[in-house]
């Protein structure tokens, strides 16, 4: 199962998307397909904060949201939030909230998380990390 970031959701609806992004989602079932609620309120964040904020709206409601099965951050994942957090305070190394909240969802769901940004995930005990949008 895989649990896509925000960038790969943004990807998309670009006018020119990843080839490598869209040839794999053509190849996986819905089923298998997944986000979080951190990232669907990032979006709503992006889209009240734009001159487009309908288009952008209608354009994730219409295009991505029914595609994609969406997961919340709920008592377990916070559980592994904090543990998490806490084991990269000890380390050192620090994480936005929303990327370590999509993390802990990840992992508590066994899941893959596909990104374009695998720096924002680097060094997140137990996570996958797959990036689907950059051909290196």
């Amino acid at each position: 199962m895989y649990l896509f970031d925000i960038d790969c959701l943004s990807n998309i609806l670009k006018k020119a998307p990843s080839p490598l992004l869209i040839k794999k989602l053509e190849s996986l079932p819905k089923g298998l397909q997944f986000t979080t609620s951190i990232n669907v309120s990032e979006i709503y964040f992006g889209a009240y904060r734009s001159r487009n904020q309908e288009k952008i709206l209608k354009a994730y409601e219409d295009k991505v949201f029914p595609n994609v099965n969406i997961l919340p951050f709920d008592t377990d994942s916070g559980k592994i939030y904090g543990r998490l957090k806490a084991i990269l305070e000890k380390r050192g190394f620090s994480k936005s909230e929303p990327d370590l909240r999509i993390a802990a969802i990840a992992i508590q769901h066994n899941m893959i998380l596909v990104t374009g940004n695998k720096k924002h995930f680097m060094n997140i005990p137990g996570l996958n990390i797959e990036d689907w949008i950059n051909d290196d």
